[in-house]
């Protein structure tokens, strides 16, 4: 048996994609069985760094949905990839189009959450607005993603947000199931003299209490909001905010000012590895207000760190805690403010942590790949 991946184009550098392809890769050959990652070839935008805007993304697009298809159609064509013990699988539900071009029957796909299409339709709960040529694109992903025969969610709540956008198609002769997400690296829990050096590498002592976001500055993110939970607290908790990812905006900077909290702000653009578990590890607690998600990694990768997790009360990220997190909803300062200095009692703190701790057992790489190879129905 071989399992072919179809990967995502190297140049969109989207990070968590690579992550996702490289570790299905990886638990699939540890399972015995043999492997291939297919990228989209890079021809025309080969004269750039990145295709994420401007004219390079448009050459990305020549690459990805004109070049690519006829790329697949020429290896198809070969006698080596005709045979019945081969199986396709698309590792990100953005390249849906894909899908006509793979035999029937043996090609699936991993949907990773339906954000930019139901932004496309106008949801607004997505939190992810559409450029008119956007619209287009994501209507065309929708298209295709419906008609898949074997798909995998990586939530309930992803799968019956996309089931509620396919209505009118029939499921029969359909495999749609969830599976989630494993780790894409290794979190682990570390002691106090092995992350104080990295972290004071990064700026912050010993003795500073901080509490941990870990993302970007995308609306749905909900970044603005850690300055509205810091004010709520007030002097009822002295800590700081620490925000992991991209560098931090202009709003939020003028909010920091504006509210006098730019002293109790640290930023930490886009950490190594590494350094991202010393954070987990050294943080009073990891807050995730998120909006709108279709996982939510960093909610098990801080509770395999043992560090306590405030997050939304939106799903997914209920399902994905196992409910061994504190959930507020992310528009109300004072519920979040009030978790944190719950935290206070040891009690509720340590059972926090040991709930975490079993509840990352359900997304071992093992566990992942068991379940497509169920889905594939692969002995």
């Amino acid at each position: 048996m071989r399992i072919i991946l179809i990967g995502n184009y190297t140049l969109d550098k989207q990070e968590s994609m690579i992550r996702f392809a490289h570790m299905l890769n990886q638990g699939f050959q540890e399972a015995g069985f043999h492997t291939e990652v297919w990228h989209p070839v890079v021809f025309f935008g080969a004269a750039f760094k990145s295709t994420k805007s401007g004219i390079a993304k448009w050459m990305g697009y020549l690459d990805k949905y004109i070049l690519f298809p006829i790329v697949l159609k020429v290896r198809l064509g070969k006698k080596r990839y005709q045979g019945h013990d081969i199986k396709f699988h698309i590792c990100d539900h953005s390249n849906a189009p894909y899908l006509k071009y793979l035999p029937y029957g043996k090609s699936g796909i991993t949907c990773h959450d339906v954000l930019a299409i139901r932004g496309a339709l106008g949801f607004a709960d997505a939190y992810a607005p559409a450029s008119r040529f956007g619209k287009l694109l994501q209507k065309w992903i929708l298209q295709n993603l419906k008609k898949a025969e074997i798909l995998a969610a990586v939530s309930h709540f992803t799968l019956n947000q996309l089931k509620d956008l396919s209505q009118s198609v029939t499921n029969n002769g359909k495999n749609w199931v969830v599976i989630h997400n494993a780790f894409n690296a290794p979190f682990f829990s570390m002691e106090a003299e092995q992350y104080h050096p990295m972290l004071i590498a990064m700026g912050i002592q010993p003795n500073d209490a901080f509490l941990l976001h870990v993302g970007n500055e995308h609306p749905r993110k909900n970044r603005h909001f850690l300055l509205e939970i810091l004010e709520a607290l007030g002097d009822k908790w002295h800590g700081k905010i620490c925000l992991a990812g991209t560098p931090l905006d202009k709003k939020l900077l003028e909010m920091a000012t504006r509210l006098k909290l730019t002293d109790r702000i640290i930023s930490v653009v886009k950490p190594s590895h590494e350094h991202l578990v010393a954070l987990y590890n050294g943080a009073e607690a990891f807050i995730f207000p998120s909006l709108s998600e279709g996982f939510g990694w960093p909610v098990i990768e801080a509770q395999a760190c043992g560090t306590p997790v405030i997050a939304s009360n939106f799903q997914p990220m209920p399902e994905v805690s196992g409910q061994a997190a504190l959930h507020e909803h992310p528009q109300d300062a004072k519920a979040f403010a009030r978790a944190v200095l719950s935290l206070g009692d040891d009690d509720l703190k340590h059972k926090l942590i040991k709930d975490g701790f079993e509840n990352t057992k359900l997304f071992s790489v093992k566990h992942m790949i068991d379940s497509y190879l169920k889905l594939y129905n692969i002995k």
